[in-house]
């Protein structure tokens, strides 16, 4: 769940929105001004930042994105169904601990008191992401992602508004454990279920959207250079194209790179009909998709494509 704990040498936050866009660029990634303003004010209020979108936008992306551009530690709390607080913020080392059990009865001469105290200190603790992001970092306050927070329940939504207001925890046997500097939180959301507003009032709010075609071209420049000019214009154009049809999941940003990452592989060097076909399965995750756009259907998106395509 929790990344290296290597990091480079922590950088100053951008002191502008100009400054942050710039910053998110220099990591990789592209993004428009009303992003990019929202990213600086995070930063500088010091408040969550609470991302929702279709899946496969870069929602993800710009923690990552983040953490790299400011040298600190990237810490992701992937969200899962039945995710609970106990998983989320930290578990004794049973084990570990029945070894030391075993051993005190092996000795005979250890104090019951001291042991039950020395059993749930910090040595047999384990830390997972939430208590891990508040704790002391030698690079500075890390990045937390809570990534696709819409896939857990509610009883999770309300722990959180207590570690996000405070940023503290509380472990029974330790006591309250309080973030010497509170982290950058970025919250993620594929809007499968209303996340409750009482975390979202909390949090700085933006919708991501897919890009538009100039946007995505772009990204695709930096994402995938080794992609032509010709085919990577063709490529967003098609994807673009593909969005505005009636599918079960519209293919985000990641699955544009990916489709132009294969087809490099393959060496094609312009669209056609053939290598769209063969390599739909990059674009589209639903076969009911796929099964659409087979033949003569692929040739018209194809050609429809191509004149939208910029010049």
């Amino acid at each position: 769940m929790t990344a290296p704990s290597t990091a480079p040498a922590t950088k100053p936050l951008p002191a502008s929105i100009d400054a942050a866009q710039a910053m998110l660029a220099e990591a990789g990634y592209v993004c428009g001004r009303d992003l990019a303003t929202v990213v600086f004010l995070a930063l500088k209020l010091g408040r969550p930042l609470f991302l929702e979108g279709e899946a496969g936008v870069g929602k993800t992306e710009i923690a990552k994105a983040l953490a790299a551009s400011l040298g600190r530690r990237l810490i992701r709390l992937q969200c899962y169904e039945g995710l609970d607080a106990a998983s989320a913020v930290y578990e004794w080392n049973f084990p570990a601990q029945m070894v030391e059990i075993r051993l005190a009865e092996a000795g005979g001469d250890r104090d019951r008191d001291a042991l039950a105290k020395d059993l749930f200190s910090e040595r047999f603790l384990t830390r997972r992401p939430l208590l891990e992001a508040m704790s002391p970092q030698p690079g500075g306050a890390p990045v937390l992602l809570i990534d696709e927070l819409d896939r857990t329940d509610e009883p999770f939504e309300a722990f959180l508004l207590e570690a996000l207001s405070d940023f503290q925890v509380t472990i029974p046997e330790l006591g309250v454990i309080k973030a010497p500097e509170p982290p950058i939180v970025i919250l993620t959301s594929n809007r499968t279920r209303e996340v409750h507003d009482a975390l979202k009032r909390r949090c700085l709010y933006h919708w991501v959207d897919y890009p538009s075609m100039s946007r995505e071209l772009e990204i695709l420049h930096k994402r995938a250079p080794e992609a032509s000019e010709r085919l990577s214009r063709e490529v967003v154009a098609f994807v673009q194209r593909l969005r505005t049809e009636d599918l079960f999941k519209k293919p985000g940003v990641a699955e544009t790179i990916d489709w132009a990452k294969c087809l490099v592989a393959l060496d094609v060097l312009a669209l056609d009909p053939q290598a769209v076909t063969d390599t739909l399965g990059a674009l589209l995750k639903y076969q009911d998709d796929i099964a659409r756009y087979q033949g003569s259907e692929v040739k018209k998106l194809l050609d429809e494509a191509q004149d939208m395509a910029p010049a």
